[in-house]
């Protein structure tokens, strides 16, 4: 379960920093209009976990609030962010999803209606180094523990892997594929209830 837990804390950070064709270190203004621009999208992730092991599924994310992530066999995990609510689905469990706030994570971060990099204090190391940029976002007021590096390659800017250092200092690094922009996504992919809710 930690695991899912640990990817929730940056898995919208990912596909929310793909970021338009530069050919120096992204300004953090430019990161936030991106975000805040975001379109509706769909993307296969592959995680690798502290341990080693690799879990592989498929993400959405509905700007703002909204971000599903499934979790392929054999694990079947699902990973529902909504209506300021995140649910943990685990086949494991017998007593329904573990459900807490979104302001616990730095998903509040990432996926709130308004993100502001520059000026909120989140980012706390912004660098370019061989050819790529690196961004390190914590929580400002250390309410959320751990903190996110993202490294984005360039010429066109990519967003290539994130890797999530947590309270305990244990890693998990996420690699993400291609990027795919969606016209519609049914609300019924974001709804959370106690029944683990179909996968596609």
């Amino acid at each position: 379960m930690n695991k899912y837990i640990t990817f929730l804390s940056i898995a919208a950070s990912a596909f929310l920093f793909i970021t338009p064709v530069l050919a120096e270190k992204i300004s953090l203004t430019s990161l936030s209009a991106y975000i805040n621009n975001l379109p509706m999208i769909k993307a296969n992730f592959t995680q690798i976990n502290s341990d080693g092991s690799q879990d592989d599924g498929q993400l959405y994310i509905k700007r703002p609030g909204r971000l599903r992530l499934e979790y392929a066999s054999p694990n079947n995990a699902l990973v529902i962010a909504s209506s300021g609510t995140v649910a943990i689905y685990d086949d494991k469990s017998k007593s329904g999803p573990a459900v807490f706030p979104l302001k616990q994570t730095p998903l509040k971060l990432l996926i709130q209606k308004n993100v502001d990099l520059k000026n909120n204090g989140m980012v706390s190391k912004h660098i370019e180094k061989k050819e790529h940029t690196i961004i390190i976002v914590r929580d400002p007021k250390g309410k959320v523990p751990g903190e996110v590096e993202m490294t984005f390659s360039s010429n066109p800017t990519t967003l290539r892997r994130w890797t999530i250092v947590d309270q305990s200092n244990q890693k998990t690094t996420i690699i993400l594929g291609k990027l795919h922009e969606q016209k519609f996504l049914p609300w019924s992919l974001f709804s959370i209830s106690m029944d683990k809710p179909d996968v596609n």
